[in-house]
């Protein structure tokens, strides 16, 4: 039995990948650490930009790695953990992540800033080009 999928109309032509990063994001992850993304007022000159903003609290920049791979946005922090500590108590653990966003197509990426704990990534979506292109039609006898 072969499983139908919304991409599976004769309609949607080449959404292929499209239906692959659905399913990759489908799968989730663990949900650290919280972020938000919001959207930045854009001036005249600029396109839309994007904000996310994760929470890395106890992440130094060393610790750190923003990167664009595929049309994913890949944030990843290491902590190393030191065996120079004797804890009493330990509530906060030195723990590693990985976080990737979906980026469509000419997304890109403007700075990535480390202030106060937060880590702010800024995306600009810059506006796709209307077009309208007439195809001709030969006759074939």
């Amino acid at each position: 039995m072969s499983r139908i999928t919304p991409f599976s109309s004769p309609l949607l032509l080449g959404f292929d990948a499209m239906e692959k990063n659905l399913e990759r994001i489908a799968k989730g992850s663990d949900g650290y650490p919280p972020y938000n993304i919001e959207r930045v007022a854009a001036d005249d000159s600029q396109a839309e930009t994007l904000r996310i903003t994760l929470a890395v609290a106890g992440f130094s920049q060393s610790d750190l790695d923003v990167a664009v791979q595929e049309n994913q946005l890949i944030i990843r922090g290491r902590q190393v953990e030191t065996e120079d500590h004797e804890y009493l108590h330990r509530g906060i653990a030195a723990r590693q992540f990985q976080r990737t966003f979906m980026l469509a197509d000419g997304m890109r990426v403007l700075n990535a800033d480390l202030k106060n704990g937060l880590l702010a990534i800024d995306l600009v979506k810059p506006e796709p080009e209307r077009q309208a292109k007439r195809i001709n039609i030969s006759v074939t006898e």
